[in-house]
């Protein structure tokens, strides 16, 4: 299917678009998906880049979209992705088996979050109940989440105080030097708090910052 031909597919058809670093790894994913019946995959994907192009090219029902493509970070770009194309679901596929990061993609849109050491026995199921608006997190992952203590909410990823104060400054537009003045502080201080919530945030640019910030009410 081409991207010419996405306004005329069978509604009945689930699309499928693959976005993961490792051919070999969409190339298995692919032949995984071609065999089932209402599912086809239309297009693929190595970078976030490529695929918010061909996601606004191809518009397929569901993206599965890794969490660790070389160059930017996929997490923080789901919400970007779900803006540009609210019709397209989004199922992670990782090896992240951390709960916070799935805790993290579904906050940020994603309706799906899957193991890719499940992926042959969770994906096409995840797939089918994000195409239709519904949830799906591995169950792996479910059991330890509901096994969790409850604490009560504090400042997102362990970020100080001071942290959350130069972070909103970032988030507003404060260069480093316009924040040490404000905050009577050395450039270099701030430097290294800036350092330390890139750290913590596993975000690097100033893009990624803003976003995190909003997505955690900051702004």
């Amino acid at each position: 299917m081409t991207a010419i031909d996405a306004e005329e597919r069978d509604p009945g058809l689930t699309t499928v678009l693959l976005a993961d670093d490792h051919q070999m790894v969409r190339s298995g994913l692919r032949m995984l998906l071609d065999a089932e019946e209402g599912i086809e995959v239309v297009a693929e994907a190595g970078d976030v880049q490529t695929a918010l192009r061909r996601v606004l090219g191809y518009r397929p029902s569901v993206l599965v979209l890794d969490l660790n493509m070389a160059g930017e970070q996929s997490l923080p770009a789901i919400p970007r992705i779900r803006d540009s194309a609210p019709d397209t679901a989004i199922v992670v596929l990782t090896m992240q088996d951390d709960p916070e990061f799935a805790r993290e993609a579904l906050r940020a849109g994603a309706l799906g979050y899957v193991l890719k050491e499940a992926a042959d026995s969770e994906l096409v199921q995840a797939i089918r109940l994000a195409a239709e608006g519904r949830t799906y997190l591995s169950p792996e992952l479910g059991a330890r989440i509901a096994a969790e203590p409850r604490v009560p909410p504090g400042p997102p990823d362990g970020l100080s105080e001071r942290e959350l104060e130069v972070l909103k400054m970032i988030a507003e537009g404060h260069s480093n030097s316009e924040i040490a003045g404000a905050l009577y502080l050395s450039v270099r201080t701030i430097e290294s708090h800036r350092a330390h919530i890139q750290q913590k945030t596993r975000r690097t640019s100033r893009a990624e910052l803003v976003s995190y910030a909003r997505e955690h009410d900051l702004v």
